[in-house]
């Protein structure tokens, strides 16, 4: 391959293969920000419930 559009192209293969990396990372991130952002809200509900139960 010598060119950068020649790679994208990948001789006509390229929209699937660069979807499939698209999707893939899509999901990877998706592995790292979910429990990431799960852990946030139930640290954040049981220190709501923490501040209810001392007043």
């Amino acid at each position: 391959m010598n060119s950068l559009p020649e790679l994208f192209a990948m001789d006509g293969h390229g929209p699937y293969v660069w979807s499939a990396y698209a999707i893939t990372f899509a999901v990877l991130a998706l592995n790292v920000v979910q429990p990431w952002l799960a852990r946030r809200r139930l640290v954040s509900v049981e220190a709501r419930r923490r501040r209810r139960e001392v007043a």
